[in-house]
C-alpha cells in the first residue's frame, strides 16, 4: 500500500505559527494516508481522474475545516499516489 508524505513548501512561510509546521505536516499526512486506505480498500474499477478527486475529498474531511478549506496539496503528487491506487488493484 501506499504510504504518502505530505511536506509544506519551505519556501512558503507560516509566520508566527511556523513552530506549527511539523505538527502541521504530521496532520495531513495522517488523513491522506486515512484516504488512501479508504479508497484503496473500496476501489472497483475507477478512472485515476475519479481516484485523486476521492483521496481529496476523504484527506479533507478528516481535517479540522478550517485547514480542510485551506489544503492544497501538490496536484503531481496527488495523482502519483492515485495512480499507485489504480494500477496495484
Amino acid at each position: 500500500m501506499v504510504q504518502p508524505r505530505v511536506k509544506l513548501d519551505p519556501d512558503t512561510s507560516l509566520g508566527p505559527v511556523e513552530k506549527l509546521r511539523e505538527p502541521l505536516e504530521d496532520q495531513l499526512t495522517s488523513a491522506l494516508r486515512v484516504a488512501v486506505k479508504k479508497v484503496d480498500g473500496h476501489y472497483s474499477g475507477e478512472s485515476v481522474d475519479e481516484v485523486e478527486e476521492e483521496l481529496l475529498e476523504k484527506t479533507r474531511a478528516g481535517l479540522h475545516p478550517d485547514i480542510a478549506d485551506a489544503f492544497a496539496p501538490n496536484q503531481e503528487h496527488l495523482r502519483d499516489v492515485a495512480e499507485s491506487i489504480v494500477e496495484n488493484a
